[in-house]
């Protein structure tokens, strides 16, 4: 594709042929085969978002694009003093994999965020979950950062979405979440 076929002559010879390319990182679903400099993929096919608050659990999957309904209106801040009366509210990435038994929930991380509603104020470390969303994509167990109260809804909801993924799950997970 020639992306100056509509300009001018000079235009066009002006741009230089050995300029570098952009990096660019292509988010899919599917299986797709990227070639060339700069292209990659990462799947997400197989993670969801689970949204703790309140100590209750459920699934949004805006959490994947920073807009699950906790966050939505949210002017989030990196400094906690800003969010005085936040109330800690929690997004647990969740890998799920298969195996020979059938599919599991292989990648689970969890990272804090406060949320003042009323202001309309919060606080997260954007890093802090890009990571913890990283590793749980890399099979990761990391909940230590949990309540028991906020481990027990994320447990329950585990198993009573899918017992059959809850059962096929590694010790590791179960045991992080006893």
């Amino acid at each position: 594709m020639d992306i100056n076929k509509d300009q001018p002559q000079e235009q066009a010879a002006a741009q230089p042929a050995d300029k570098p390319k952009k990096l660019a990182l292509n988010i899919v679903s599917g299986k797709v085969e990227h070639r060339g400099f700069g292209a990659g993929a990462i799947n997400l096919s197989q993670m969801s978002s689970v949204i703790i608050e309140e100590g209750e659990a459920y699934l949004d999957m805006g959490a994947l694009h920073a807009k699950s309904k906790v966050e939505k209106g949210i002017k989030f801040s990196v400094n906690k003093e800003d969010v005085p009366n936040g109330i800690s509210s929690w997004i647990v990435w969740v890998a799920a994999d298969r195996k020979e038994e059938g599919m599991y929930y292989a990648g689970v991380t969890s990272c804090e965020m406060l949320v003042d509603r009323e202001a309309r104020r919060g606080w997260k470390i954007l890093a802090d979950h890009v990571n913890r969303m990283d590793y749980a994509l890399k099979r990761r167990i990391m909940l230590d950062n949990l309540g028991d109260q906020e481990k027990a809804a994320l447990k329950k909801l585990l198993m009573e979405y899918n017992p059959e993924m809850w059962a096929n799950s590694n010790e590791d997970l179960k045991s992080a979440l006893a």
